[in-house]
């Protein structure tokens, strides 16, 4: 019987998954959990699931960071990514931070369970859908100077800037935000300029926008 905790901040979608889950022969629900961090707190290290299966957009800690620390403190967890996001750039970022396989939340319940099936035989699972995407996704992050190359290469760090930045938050403001200090900000943005080639505030927020990373 593998155990598998589902980590999702909207409860009745979550509750029917875990239904659904538990009506399985070979799956049971350890636990539910609202964001990674409730899920961090909840995890029992003499009792761990074997796998998770983890929304992106939560609070407090979301999915590109919950799969981040599983991958780094329990290697040995299986990931299954269950969102609404379908884009290239979602996807290609949770499999870099661990995920066995990806499921679109439209999914059914006979897909549901093969997925689950194949990331514990197998080893992964993804649907011809999410293959393409992958596909058209390593296509174009190999022609240097795409945005999908030119977004491969930002850090964590840089990232999470990047998505501060085209709010209307100062810098200042951002730098309080993410706990660093303003001259850590400005190296943030120069090294955002340099990469992106752009040369302004806006200029972030365009490529942000334009890739995915943040939607308006």
């Amino acid at each position: 019987m593998y155990k598998v905790v589902l980590v999702d901040d909207h409860p009745l979608l979550r509750n029917g998954i875990a239904t659904l889950i538990d009506s399985y022969d070979t799956f049971s629900v350890l636990f539910e959990a609202d964001n990674g961090v409730e899920f961090i707190k909840e995890l029992d290290n003499n009792n761990l699931p074997d796998l998770v299966l983890l929304d992106i957009t939560m609070p407090e800690m979301d999915g590109f960071a919950t799969a981040k620390w599983i991958k780094e403190n329990h290697p040995k967890i299986k990931i299954i990514a269950l969102s609404m996001l379908d884009d290239e750039y979602a996807i290609i970022r949770m499999l870099k931070n661990g995920a066995r396989g990806y499921v679109v939340k439209n999914t059914n319940a006979k897909e549901l369970l093969q997925a689950l099936k194949d990331v514990m035989e197998i080893g992964f699972y993804f649907n011809n859908q999410i293959n393409n995407k992958i596909a058209n996704s390593v296509y174009h992050s190999a022609e240097v100077g795409s945005d999908a190359y030119m977004l491969s290469n930002i850090t964590e760090k840089e990232r999470e800037f990047l998505i501060h930045a085209c709010s209307e938050k100062t810098y200042k403001e951002i730098a309080s935000d993410m706990n660093i200090s303003p001259r850590t900000v400005d190296s943030y943005r120069d090294a955002l300029f340099e990469k992106l080639n752009v040369k302004s505030r806006v200029g972030l927020a365009t490529f942000a926008i334009k890739t995915g990373l943040v939607k308006l």
